[in-house]
């Protein structure tokens, strides 16, 4: 596929305002765009997917390995590939550059780069800036986008960078704030939960057809080779329950591919239905916003009931943060499950974030950590989890509960960096 890759200097430089608007406005061009993110996140995803009508996916080094991260990229589809990055460009593990969306792109053939800067009350600073970013590696940098200014502003800075910094301008978007989308305490709201979502996208993407040059843009996208894709599990005729609304939202597209290899999925509302579906071997509750759709989980009460009988009676559970928060018996006073003795609460700082590694069972599997919740429980912890800090400081901590034949636990993995933690979660007995 022809690829582009999104980048900026920083978090909130305007990555996703201009992806979002560039996905449409290919779209609205006849193209068939794939969006893929660079790191961890699932909102972002969740934003390209409602735009393009293709389901995006996350490319991480770190969860799921450079082969994971090409096999990811081949299962894209489409005429036009964009992927959004992470942070600044070159921000990844700790201090270092690891798992960066620098690194992305050199795993996808030193795909091109374009970064998308917003410029606040800076001048002549700013070709400094676009310089040490473009000579601080070999980036393949071949453009910037200037996000959030005024034409007058824009004129100065186009003349100025194009002068100083031998790169290629390719436009600007205005300053609009009808563009702004809400966020939270992670991240962005939700897209679904955005009203107006496609009334501030095409805004953004009729702002960019009239002030970028996308004709440019569309003739620097590079093609990117399809790589073998070795991760296939065989046959289980197993029928699998995914949780999926409002409240459970985060999944990794390629672990319900997996699912969907080893038997049927299907999918329910923890919200709306009143009870899971009939005759399942395997229940996956992934990760969301339970604590902002708690009060709507706890009046389901024969969901709830439905739940906790299937675990006590031995229904094989995988649970992943907002999962293992639902299971406890309380989030912030709201009776919910109660399979797990305890409690979770909001807090008002990040309790873990980052990437760290599991150890259970003599498996070890790269995890990602980011709430602002804690669960108090007396359950016994089975998770080993270490995270080395940036300065080699090692920082150890348990969590992962087991009981009966449901384990839960704050860390989201991609299957595709550990098949065999797959495979403990779903009791796989190999053949003999």
């Amino acid at each position: 596929m022809k690829t582009l890759i999104i980048s900026s200097n920083c978090s909130g430089g305007g990555k996703t305002t201009f992806t979002l608007g560039l996905m449409n406005a290919l779209k609205n061009r006849g193209y068939e765009v794939q969006g893929f993110k660079s790191g961890p996140d699932y909102i972002d995803t969740a934003f390209h997917t409602d735009i393009t009508g293709k389901v995006s996916r996350n490319l991480d080094i770190f969860l799921m390995g450079e082969e994971g991260v090409r096999a990811s990229f081949s299962r894209g589809e489409g005429d036009l590939a964009i992927v959004e990055g992470v942070m600044g460009l070159y921000d990844g593990k700790g201090i270092t550059d690891d798992y960066s969306t620098y690194s992305v792109s050199k795993v996808l053939d030193n795909a091109p780069i374009v970064l998308v800067i917003t410029p606040k009350a800076q001048s002549l600073t700013i070709c400094a800036e676009i310089n040490g970013i473009k000579n601080f590696r070999d980036a393949n940098i071949i453009g910037v986008v200037l996000n959030n200014v005024s034409d007058k502003y824009y004129i100065l800075l186009k003349k100025l960078i194009e002068e100083h910094c031998d790169i290629k301008v390719f436009g600007y978007i205005p300053r609009n704030e009808n563009l702004k989308l809400e966020s939270r305490h992670l991240g962005l709201i939700q897209s679904i939960e955005v009203p107006d979502i496609k009334k501030k996208i095409d805004l953004c993407s009729e702002l960019i057809e009239k002030y970028v040059d996308i004709d440019s843009l569309i003739l620097n996208f590079k093609d990117v080779k399809k790589r073998e894709d070795r991760f296939h599990l065989k046959q289980l005729k197993k029928r699998i329950a995914i949780a999926y609304d409002e409240a459970f939202r985060f999944y990794y597209k390629e672990n319900i591919e997996l699912l969907e290899e080893i038997g049927e999925v299907i999918y329910f509302s923890p919200l709306k239905d009143k009870e899971l579906p009939k005759n399942i071997d395997f229940l996956y509750l992934g990760g969301g916003y339970p604590e902002i759709f708690k009060d709507r989980l706890s009046k389901n009460k024969s969901m709830i009931e439905s739940i906790k009988n299937a675990l006590d009676n031995g229904l094989n559970c995988y649970a992943e943060c907002g999962g293992l928060m639902y299971l406890m018996e309380e989030i912030d006073g709201e009776k919910l499950v109660g399979f797990f003795e305890g409690n979770s609460e909001m807090t008002k700082t990040l309790n873990r974030f980052g990437y760290a590694t599991i150890n259970v069972d003599n498996i070890k599997i790269n995890c990602h950590e980011f709430h602002k919740s804690k669960v108090n429980t007396n359950e016994k912890a089975i998770y080993e989890i270490e995270k080395v800090n940036y300065n080699n400081e090692k920082i150890s901590w348990n969590c992962g509960y087991k009981k009966k034949n449901t384990l839960a636990g704050y860390p989201h993995v991609h299957f595709f960096g550990n098949l065999e933690f797959l495979k403990y979660i779903l009791n796989w007995k190999e053949e003999k």
